[in-house]
């Protein structure tokens, strides 16, 4: 029966994306992964060891991981079988896992290619562990997220992870010089907007070749694109980030330790990274008001002001311009003297707490509301600071099965250093007067 593609000789003529069409045909023409496929890289080694075992390939979209198993698989002369965990559930591996043993049977081995398989639940990630276990399949399953949040130890402890690397600017490059010897045309860029293109693919090669595919439908006769019109072309590509993964993880740790570490500017670049890529302002808000109790404290009491205060601004603001007093609190931060001695000292109050449970405060220090009390001597011998010289008695406080203990040691910075001094002070005054 005929169509409208049989019609006009279409059928098995359509259109296929340049990614397509470039990918490679045989491993040393993947782009950017020498550590894994140069002549000393570790899946060049399992190659020539003739045994590779299942792996788990981890790494970000448009690295090869797809590309790499195919190849793989042709060159240990596996049949390779490709599903994907969005798709497929366990009656899908059930007829998977039984082709797999007839093809042993007859002595053809299987190459089994899992994208995404993070997106399988623990019981089906299960289900790989016997096929795995008595060679019916070597597993390859590729992933974006980190496989010690998303896969199964089990799993995990049978198969060796390899790590793709995004691709770098220069394996971009090769990219799409070869697209156009491929298209026999130049990419119609100047200089700076063929810079912004290869920056635009954030390190995924698929993304520069479709990002091509759309600028020369775009391009007139003639015409060659500068980076403005470029932007106005293709827009622009959205960061690699998902809020509830290993990228959000990594930027606010990176966003930490720079305002922990003092560089106001390093700090602000990753806060400018989590905010373009879509981060809630609000969350951001949170991490720097923690900054400011862990890693200032009373080194800079007003951190923790400024930080609150940024919060509120936002809250009141809004984005954008809400942002500045964002940016205004990490710079504050970042810049202030650093101590953690306030943090320190409430985990070792915790942790004495814990260890000698309800222990009485000494009855000097409690009140006497009853007779009962009074005669028991709640209150007797309290001295009452302020009629005392200095306003400070000296008297002990800690209960007596604890003895005195030194929780807090303010640090020679910013404000704490007037707080050591202080603290010296009366500790001397305590010696004299026998608390």
């Amino acid at each position: 029966m005929s169509n409208l593609f049989s019609a006009a000789g279409l059928e098995n003529d359509a259109p296929r994306p340049l990614a397509d069409r470039l990918r490679p045909g045989q491993l040393c023409d993947v782009a950017g992964q020498d550590h894994l496929l140069g002549p000393d890289g570790a899946l060049t080694r399992l190659i020539g060891a003739g045994s590779m075992g299942s792996l788990v390939f981890w790494g970000p979209p448009g690295t090869g991981k797809t590309t790499v198993a195919r190849l793989l698989a042709r060159e240990t002369d596996l049949e390779f079988v490709q599903i994907s965990a969005i798709f497929s559930g366990v009656a899908d591996l059930k007829k998977v896992f039984e082709e797999a043993r007839k093809r042993r049977a007859i002595g053809r081995a299987t190459l089994l290619f899992v994208d995404e398989i993070h997106r399988f639940n623990r019981a089906q990630q299960d289900s790989f562990l016997p096929v795995m276990e008595d060679g019916t399949v070597t597993l390859i399953g590729a992933t974006t997220e980190n496989p010690s949040f998303e896969l199964n130890a089990a799993l995990l402890s049978r198969a060796r992870v390899m790590t793709f690397r995004a691709l770098d600017e220069d394996a971009i490059a090769k990219l799409l010089a070869r697209a156009e010897e491929t298209e026999a045309k130049a990419l119609p860029l100047d200089d700076g907007a063929r810079i912004a293109l290869i920056r635009m693919a954030d390190g995924d090669g698929r993304a520069a070749l479709t990002l091509a595919e759309e600028i020369w439908r775009a391009a007139r006769e003639g015409e060659t694109f500068d980076v403005a019109r470029l932007s106005d072309i293709v827009q622009r590509r959205a960061p690699i980030y998902d809020k509830a993964q290993e990228g959000h993880y990594n930027l606010i740790s990176a966003l930490h330790k720079c305002v922990r570490g003092s560089d106001p500017d390093a700090a602000l670049y990753y806060l400018a990274r989590m905010l373009d890529a879509g981060e809630d302002p609000l969350f951001l808000c949170r991490r720097v008001v923690r900054m400011a109790v862990e890693d200032i404290g009373l080194a800079n009491p007003q951190a923790l002001v400024i930080a609150n205060a940024a919060k509120d601004a936002y809250d009141f603001l809004g984005s954008p311009e809400g942002e500045l007093a964002l940016a205004q609190a990490v710079l504050y931060v970042a810049s202030a003297p650093k101590s953690n001695a306030a943090y320190k000292a409430w985990k070792a109050a915790v942790k004495l707490a814990k260890e000698h449970g309800s222990v009485m405060p000494p009855k000097a220090i409690l009140n006497a509301p009853t007779k009962m009390m009074r005669e028991e001597g709640y209150g007797e011998g309290y001295r009452y600071d302020h009629d005392e010289p200095d306003a400070f008695s000296g008297q002990n406080y800690w209960p007596d099965k604890i003895g005195r203990r030194k929780l807090y040691a303010p640090e020679e910075r910013g404000f704490e250093r007037e707080i050591r001094k202080r603290l010296e002070y009366w500790a001397k005054l305590r010696e004299e007067r026998g608390g």
